[in-house]
């Protein structure tokens, strides 16, 4: 089986607008994406001059280059008054996509895509060619409404996130982790309506950070482990942590193979509810798992 289908985004990694140091590093850096971040990475005070820096770089980027990635920016949220002036710096400038943040809900979105709609057309920018990402669990209320995006109609809408930093402050906890480390139950809670949330919206789940950026054995099991449960990819906050992200979020060869076999099977048994391989029986969820598979791997 062979396609030109482009590889999924696997790993998304932050960078500080305002570091030229590490702007610089961002065409080899082997993210898949970039989100050139405008919010918690710059002091209020350095705002501006970030924006202006970040519209510099953008303009001179080279799209064009071998694995080169996408480029992204996490805007201020809407309520700040800073988004507007935001966007009016990097939408002319050129953007794959907006990481938006602290949004209530679809609504929300739906705010940020009509500012999109006019900043597009003012500056002769593709219609629609600017995507979204909500950080989607980040209020109180916002939790409530993952379900909503499945109905939305948010054509921009490209996947969901989630944080727990910002929903543990919303709801003043003073931690989001047990004592073996893990999540408590009501950050596993929205990170599973997270995750289901995405999938009734057509939308690829993105799991959130993993913060020991020393720890990469723990990063690249648990990327594994995120992908086994439907998540496509996952942010990053160091360049270390790229490679396992990648490597964890990309079907080994024995998968893509069983996944071929799979298809193949039900290729040559059209309208056929259920196949056999290996003395095994398999019917059309396990179909819809192998196309997913090879949908990560970039075949199809």
């Amino acid at each position: 089986m062979t396609s030109t289908a482009a590889r999924p985004l696997r790993s998304f990694l932050f960078i500080p607008a305002d570091s030229q140091k590490k702007l610089a590093k961002v065409a080899e850096c082997g993210a898949d994406a970039v989100i050139l971040d405008l919010e918690d990475a710059v002091a209020p005070a350095a705002k501006d001059d970030a924006r202006h820096q970040l519209a510099e770089f953008l303009h001179g980027f080279d799209r064009s280059k071998p694995g080169a990635p996408e480029l992204w920016v996490r805007i201020n949220p809407l309520d700040s008054g800073l988004a507007e002036y935001d966007l009016a710096a990097v939408v002319p400038a050129g953007v794959q996509g907006i990481m938006q943040p602290k949004p209530d809900g679809p609504a929300d979105v739906a705010k940020l895509s009509s500012l999109l709609d006019h900043m597009e057309l003012a500056h002769r920018v593709q219609p629609g060619s600017i995507g979204i990402i909500p950080v989607a669990t980040e209020t109180a209320i916002a939790p409530f409404r993952l379900g909503e995006y499945a109905g939305a109609g948010l054509t921009r809408l490209r996947g969901l996130t989630w944080g727990a930093e910002d929903l543990a402050a919303a709801l003043g906890a003073t931690g989001n982790r047990g004592a073996d480390g893990e999540w408590l139950f009501t950050y596993r809670l929205v990170r599973s309506l997270t995750l289901m949330a995405a999938h009734a919206a057509g939308v690829p789940a993105i799991e959130t950070l993993y913060a020991d950026f020393r720890d990469t054995d723990g990063l690249l099991a648990s990327s594994r482990q995120a992908r086994s449960e439907g998540f496509s990819g996952r942010l990053a906050i160091h360049p270390a942590q790229v490679a396992p992200i990648n490597e964890g979020f990309t079907p080994s060869a024995e998968e893509v193979a069983f996944a071929q076999r799979v298809v193949a099977a039900f290729d040559a048994a059209p309208g056929s509810g259920t196949v056999g391989i290996d003395g095994k029986m398999f019917d059309r969820p396990h179909l819809k798992s192998a196309l997913r598979t090879l949908g990560l791997a970039g075949l199809v």
